[in-house]
């Protein structure tokens, strides 16, 4: 009897020690992000258009690599140092932006920083996802999620300071940008700890990605799809401010704005989730997206409104962005948990892609109405289909 009693004792020992380990991984990764989004300061100068050119392509290779990465990651049981080599890339690469002098050299940069995102995103997932019981997962990546979004909020905040304050040039600022990124890496290396387990047999590649869209994931997948066809970029938000009468100098507000809702709502959502059903959660989120396109639709066009929008919009981001990534180990064998994810992002990117050229040529064609009600539609038929498969999980349970 004292025997079970000290074999207990050591056990709840050994849990808390491993969901302490764990959530020391969501804090430390949380911060990773939040020392690599303060690093992220801009591009040079360069023309709308070569912009725009420059950011699909470097976005495009970015969710690609997300698949190829998840596959690597469970291939050879090592997260870890696959997140490290991407987010090493992208601290390496950006202060570069300082001495670019062309076009060319910003898209070399730009897609060497993409590159690095790519590499370090589907693994980053799966090992927040291992560091915590999936009663949990919400809430750790909505803390992951506000982590990330404060560093990006804070890293123009502090470029423009370092220029004010400081009499720093734009190309001053990308040197500066590898402080943080530096800290970043020390993160990673010092205080995340591997997660994964060993496989039960050996990877294959093609038995990998089969088995991993066989089942309910590929029904989570073809959701997340419809939804995502008509889930636009925010700027198309800041677009939609300037129409409502938000002046150029005030653009800059609403994007703040956007993104204090988006951090704000990522825990409480992610909380949520663990507590009522991450699907559940997902499907408000979803229901938020319609309502800022409904209030574009039918709103009158002043800049409270605008600011409204904004606000649900960014709300929307927070939920989405957060319950997504919590619902994809749920759907996947841990051993394939980075093919999942690089899938998931594999759809989800290719949707994104399509969804705002579908928008941008129905928006500058037939105005904000028509491209809302795109959106709205692609919204409520996932909202439908969700609710559908839900409906269909209950009632197969019920036979069980």
């Amino acid at each position: 009897m004292r025997h079970e009693r000290l074999l207990c004792a050591s056990r709840s020992m050994s849990g808390m020690s491993e969901r302490k380990e764990g959530m020391r991984n969501i804090y430390a990764l949380g911060f990773v992000s939040f020392f690599t989004d303060v690093s992220i300061l801009g591009l040079p100068g360069s023309s709308m258009a070569l912009l725009g050119l420059i950011e699909g392509t470097a976005e495009a290779i970015s969710y690609g690599l997300r698949a190829v990465s998840g596959l690597f990651s469970d291939k050879f049981r090592k997260r870890k140092m696959v997140v490290l080599a991407g987010y090493t890339l992208s601290t390496m690469v950006k202060p570069l932006f300082g001495i670019a002098r062309t076009a060319l050299d910003a898209f070399v940069i730009r897609v060497s920083d993409r590159v690095g995102k790519g590499v370090r995103t589907a693994p980053r997932d799966a090992l927040i996802s291992e560091s915590v019981s999936g009663d949990r997962r919400g809430a750790a990546f909505g803390l992951h999620r506000t982590l990330d979004q404060l560093g990006a909020i804070l890293g123009p905040v502090i470029a423009s300071t370092a220029m004010v304050a400081l009499g720093f040039t734009v190309r001053n600022v990308f040197w500066l940008s590898f402080i943080p990124g530096s800290i970043a890496l020390l993160i990673i290396v010092f205080f995340v700890r591997e997660r994964m387990g060993e496989a039960e047999g050996e990877f294959q590649l093609l038995k990998g990605l089969r088995d991993v869209l066989t089942g309910r994931f590929s029904h989570l997948l073809l959701i997340v799809g419809i939804f995502s066809f008509g889930a636009f970029n925010f700027s198309f938000i800041l677009l939609n401010a300037q129409e409502f009468g938000v002046g150029d100098s005030l653009i800059p507000i609403v994007y703040t704005v956007l993104n204090i809702a988006h951090t704000a709502i990522a825990i409480p959502a992610g909380v949520l989730s663990d507590r009522i059903g991450k699907e559940k959660v997902l499907l408000m989120g979803y229901g938020v997206f319609t309502t800022a396109n409904l209030l574009i639709l039918i709103s009158p066009q002043t800049m409270a409104a605008a600011y409204l929008i904004a606000v649900i919009y960014g709300l929307y981001i927070g939920i989405v962005e957060t319950v997504q990534r919590a619902l994809v180990p749920g759907y996947s064998e841990p051993e394939l948990r980075g093919t999942a994810y690089g899938i998931y992002y594999l759809v989800v990117g290719a949707a994104f892609f399509v969804a705002n050229a579908v928008v941008g040529a129905l928006w500058e064609s037939y105005g904000a109405s028509a491209a809302s009600l795109y959106c709205m539609g692609s919204a409520m038929l996932s909202i439908l289909t969700m609710s559908l498969f839900l409906r269909t999980r209950k009632r197969r349970a019920r036979l069980r």
